[in-house]
């Protein structure tokens, strides 16, 4: 079985958010495997281990994502993809074409993914990947089976649980309690130093800058303003409750 999980790699979720000249700052972060794409990655050790066969991780991103990928490579990952290039962007509609004209000259049974990453949120690079590459897919799954060329899965839906049969190849992304990702051991890391990480371009995977245009361009991005301090109302409880509507009216602009 091959399987080939698609990973990003976003801050700490312990770092702080600064946000200088418009943008994020980089200065000094510490940046990990998103999170929901670590259950990915673990999931696809758990069925190369039952079934046999190859995981192979695939990243889009600046240089850096290399720590992230010999991680995932020390979990117990066999190669690396990271496809870098300036010309391209953050924006989900060429990422998502970058990696559907990679994996389309690939082989590939079954495709993992993150539900959504902590710095976005966007939720949409996977969905958007398997539409183009015209696989299904289902989000947010807390379960996977696979036997023979299908796979069941359990798949959080708001509160509920639905259960849903595809046909492999097929793409899946991964909700907290999929499972618990394994710490890279010390021989782990050892050997992911000689596993191969391949670096590729836009012009080798056929692409130009005019294929991956962005569709959407953030206009502003600012912190959330600070929270104020509380106020304690005073009278009686007809007075106090006259007051709150007065206040959700005229300064939360709530109703």
């Amino acid at each position: 079985m091959n399987i080939v999980v698609l990973m990003k790699q976003t801050f700490d979720t312990e770092e702080k958010i600064v946000i200088r000249g418009g943008v994020v700052s980089e200065d000094g972060v510490k940046f990990v495997i998103n999170p929901y794409d670590e259950y990915a990655v673990e999931e696809a050790i758990r069925l190369k281990e039952a079934h046999g066969g190859t995981v192979t991780v695939l990243s889009v991103g600046p240089d850096r994502c290399t720590e992230a990928l010999r991680t995932a490579l020390a979990m117990g990952a066999d190669e690396a993809v990271l496809i870098n290039d300036s010309r391209i962007t953050g924006d989900e509609y060429g990422l998502s074409r970058v990696l559907a004209a990679h994996l389309g000259g690939q082989a590939y049974d079954l495709l993992l993914g993150g539900s959504f990453s902590v710095d976005n949120g966007a939720g949409q690079i996977a969905v958007r990947t398997a539409r183009l590459l015209g696989i299904p897919h289902v989000s947010s799954i807390t379960k996977l089976e696979v036997s023979g060329t299908a796979a069941a899965v359990l798949r959080d839906a708001e509160g509920d649980t639905e259960t849903v049969e595809v046909a492999l190849p097929a793409l899946f992304t991964a909700q907290q309690g999929l499972n618990e990702p394994r710490y890279p051991s010390l021989p782990g890391i050892m050997k992911a130093k000689k596993k191969p990480l391949r670096t590729l371009t836009l012009d080798d995977i056929g692409l130009s800058e005019a294929d991956i245009a962005p569709r959407t361009e953030r206009v502003t991005l600012s912190q959330p303003p600070e929270r104020g301090a509380g106020r304690v109302l005073q009278g009686d409880l007809a007075a106090q409750a006259a007051e709150l509507v007065h206040l959700l009216r005229t300064e939360a602009k709530a109703l």
